[in-house]
């Protein structure tokens, strides 16, 4: 791996701008997690694709962004006939 030579490319620098954020938004999620662990009911797809997602999260390989997209993503190539709900809900519901 070659080091950039742009100084707002270092590590370091990187770490100043973002962690405080990265770091709120990590514990946010914790907090879900917390929240849906103490409530009653079953997980469905969106919060299966969550979990799954810490897993790419944390396996020590790149692309993380295309990976996590991907796992979310119908992986079929035939368009649907008809849709299955009125809206979206950012998870393949078939996880």
């Amino acid at each position: 791996m070659t080091t950039p030579k742009e100084p707002w490319r270092q590590r370091d620098a990187l770490t100043d701008l973002y962690y405080m954020e990265a770091r709120a938004r990590l514990l946010d999620v914790a907090a879900f997690l917390d929240r849906m662990d103490r409530a009653a009911g079953t997980d469905d797809h969106r919060l299966r694709s969550l979990r799954a997602a810490l897993s790419l999260l944390s396996d020590g390989k790149g692309d993380r962004t295309r990976r996590i997209l991907e796992s979310w993503s119908d992986p079929s190539a035939a368009p649907a006939d008809s849709a299955d709900t009125k809206g979206a809900t950012g998870a393949w519901p078939k996880l």
